[in-house]
């Protein structure tokens, strides 16, 4: 009688590829603050250009992930570039911080948005209870993490048809905008480029800018269950990001038309105003909008943590549990769970944006490095096979960048950047206590393995098969 493999098996296409970015980038943002970038362009000239300029950077730091993810085909992303061209150190850190802060803290975020929106159209005169908003955050991301257990297609479906719901929610804003358009005119583009162009206020709205298209980089964290990955996984890229850029220049130029300067500055909820103005009696729409964007973000987030936690419990950066994979279900069951645990954590802390602040700069600070190591491997692996080689130009442009993305907080969030320094630089002495240490008590390396065992047994998992 054979024994089935247990792998992780290649069920991600092209079009989930796109989905997974797509719908990763497009979260609640576009629908609630573009005022991040208009703020302190004060000019609607300027906020365009901004968003077309953070969609181009994002495209060259896209490009340089291409050649880095079909160099280094393994699943895991900056923690795998990392690991092969700095060592398990640096690969750690990166690691550390994101488990610790990054994706907790997004999903949680992204969660209270959600259920903030779902419930708002039952409060229309106030805001939601905040017990009973963190409350559906929580059953969101339970019930998020319990698709990804049971099936990867499943995840992959929700994944496709929301990031579908939610590029048919920009198109009805765009078609509303050049109605507008065509029947009130262009009134309020009259002095579009009259504004602020001081260094730190386009420095500032270009960080905004920027960070609205975090998770252009999210399909390297799953490149082992890509098909065909040096293919697909620039395909994905180059189809996902200039879609991206487009709809939210789009978008923007839409609620330009239809709203004021004066009433994009008087609330972040701007999709909200827009729909108010333009849809009356049915403007909870855009609540729904919002929430079913979220939504498909929660599940992209979910998907891809899982994976990362994985690969770092298969280096032994993490406790081994990270790497089970259900016997049947072909999914890491217990790292989806954890995930999810990290995030409900997280739903606690009531200043979120602290928490942003954070991990936002920890993110940047773990693309310099890649594409640091990008330069790295360049001088030292020459003979690497490279499927995609591009060139030098846009790697130095994007790290240029990187740098000055990294350093923007410490003239804005002095306290915050020094305390992000602070818990990235934590990860050192958890690195040599728990990993670099091999000659562990006899008591906390059978724990270990009970541990193991027990998750083997309570969530029908194995330690998957490498493929030949």
């Amino acid at each position: 009688m054979s024994v089935e493999k247990v792998v992780i098996e290649r069920k991600i296409t092209l079009v989930s590829g796109v989905a997974i970015i797509v719908g990763t980038i497009i979260g609640s943002g576009i629908f609630i603050s573009p005022t991040g970038v208009f703020v302190y362009a004060e000019s609607i000239g300027a906020s365009l250009l901004i968003w077309a300029l953070s969609g181009f950077v994002s495209a060259l730091g896209a490009l340089c992930y291409a050649e880095l993810g079909t160099l280094i085909t393994r699943s895991g992303g900056d923690y795998a570039y990392l690991l092969v061209a700095f060592g398990p150190l640096a690969a750690f850190l990166c690691l550390w911080i994101t488990l610790v802060i990054g994706r907790p803290t997004i999903l949680a975020i992204s969660a209270i948005t959600f259920s903030t929106y779902a419930i708002k159209p039952f409060f229309p005169d106030c805001e939601p209870p905040d017990d009973a908003v963190r409350l559906l955050a929580a059953l969101c991301l339970c019930f998020i993490t319990a698709v990804n257990c049971i099936s990867v297609n499943w995840a992959l479906r929700v994944q496709n048809i929301f990031t579908a719901a939610k590029l048919f929610a920009l198109a009805v804003i765009i078609a509303f905008g050049l109605y507008s358009m065509a029947t009130e005119g262009v009134d309020n583009f009259e002095d579009m480029w009259t504004g602020s162009y001081s260094v730190q206020s386009i420095s500032l709205a270009a960080y905004s800018g920027l960070y609205s298209f975090g998770g252009w980089n999210i399909l390297n964290m799953v490149t082992e269950e890509l098909q065909d990955p040096y293919r697909n996984l620039p395909r994905a890229i180059w189809i996902a990001v200039p879609i991206v850029t487009i709809v939210y220049v789009l978008v923007n130029a839409a609620y330009f038309v239809v709203l004021t300067k004066q009433e994009i500055l008087s609330s972040l909820a701007t999709a909200v105003l827009f729909g108010n103005k333009m849809f009356a009696s049915v403007a909870w729409i855009i609540p729904i909008f919002v929430a079913l964007s979220t939504f498909g973000s929660i599940n992209g987030v979910i998907l891809t943590s899982a994976r990362l936690y994985a690969i770092g419990a298969e280096e032994h950066h993490l406790p081994s549990i990270f790497a089970l994979v259900h016997i049947s279900k072909k999914s890491p069951v217990p790292s989806l769970i954890i995930s999810c645990l990290l995030a409900l954590i997280m739903l606690f802390w009531r200043d979120i944006f602290f928490l942003i602040n954070i991990s936002s700069n920890a993110y940047w600070l773990c693309i310099t490095a890649c594409i640091a190591a990008l330069f790295w491997l360049r001088r030292t692996q020459p003979s690497m096979h490279r499927p995609i080689r591009v060139n030098l130009a846009i790697p130095i442009v994007f790290f240029a960048f990187c740098c000055f993305l990294v350093f923007i907080p410490l003239v804005t969030e002095f306290w915050d950047f020094l305390l992000g320094i602070a818990l990235i630089l934590s990860g050192i002495p958890i690195y040599y206590l728990c990993i670099f240490w091999q000659q562990k008590p006899q008591w906390l390396t059978k724990a270990s393995k009970m541990v193991e065992r027990l998750s083997q047994i309570l969530f029908v998992t194995a330690f998957p098969d490498k493929e030949e």
